[in-house]
């Protein structure tokens, strides 16, 4: 599949596929980008910041982010313009620039979905701690169907943005290309937010 440009907003986050995000926007670059995607129907690239900030001079994107498309659109009380966003699939970064405005765009390659894998056995507990967290915190996942428990992509996604990891590891988590490494490497993390 050959690369595709698409507007890129680097973020101190890390959006998973299936993931929402909700961001302020207040940069005439990133005004543009709403703009652009509004009257496009297209989406934007979702990219952890390496180096640099979210404001001011452009910054340096990861090579693997989540492309994302905008579901929501509202006034916050500062009166900035807000937005709700989806995260859809994955794409590896294979060359950036910047634009005039100061918006990075990159040449990308959109990586194959994963493949629809039932959670093993041996890593069940995962998807029972991922259940819990949601009843408990009673966000937008709460509701999820009881067979999403049952996808080892899912499950591994929703981990990782609900445990609190460091950047670098959730990164790392994305970055994966298998779900069940994916989830092999998140019951390593589990110990650590376990209870004594």
């Amino acid at each position: 599949m050959s690369p595709v440009d698409i507007p890129l907003f680097p973020l101190s986050a890390v959006l998973f596929p299936g993931g929402l995000l909700n961001l302020r926007i207040f940069e005439p670059r990133y005004i543009d980008l709403v703009r652009d995607c509004t009257r496009g129907n297209s989406g934007f690239g979702v990219c952890l910041i390496l180096d640099g900030r979210e404001a001011g001079e452009p910054a340096v994107p990861a090579a693997v982010g989540t492309y994302a498309r905008i579901t929501d659109f509202y006034t916050l009380p500062d009166g900035l313009l807000g937005i709700g966003a989806e995260g859809y699939g994955r794409f590896q970064v294979t060359s950036t620039r910047v634009r005039d405005n100061g918006l990075v765009h990159g040449e990308v390659r959109f990586l194959d979905d994963e493949p629809l894998l039932p959670v093993p056995p041996e890593h069940g507990l995962l998807a029972t701690i991922l259940e819990r967290l949601h009843e408990s915190s009673g966000g937008p996942f709460a509701r999820s169907d009881r067979a999403s428990y049952d996808d080892a992509s899912w499950v591994g996604f929703r981990l990782a943005e609900a445990l609190p990891l460091t950047l670098p590891e959730r990164q790392e988590l994305l970055q994966l290309p298998d779900p069940v490494q994916r989830l092999a490497r998140l019951a390593q993390h589990i110990p650590r937010f376990q209870r004594g």
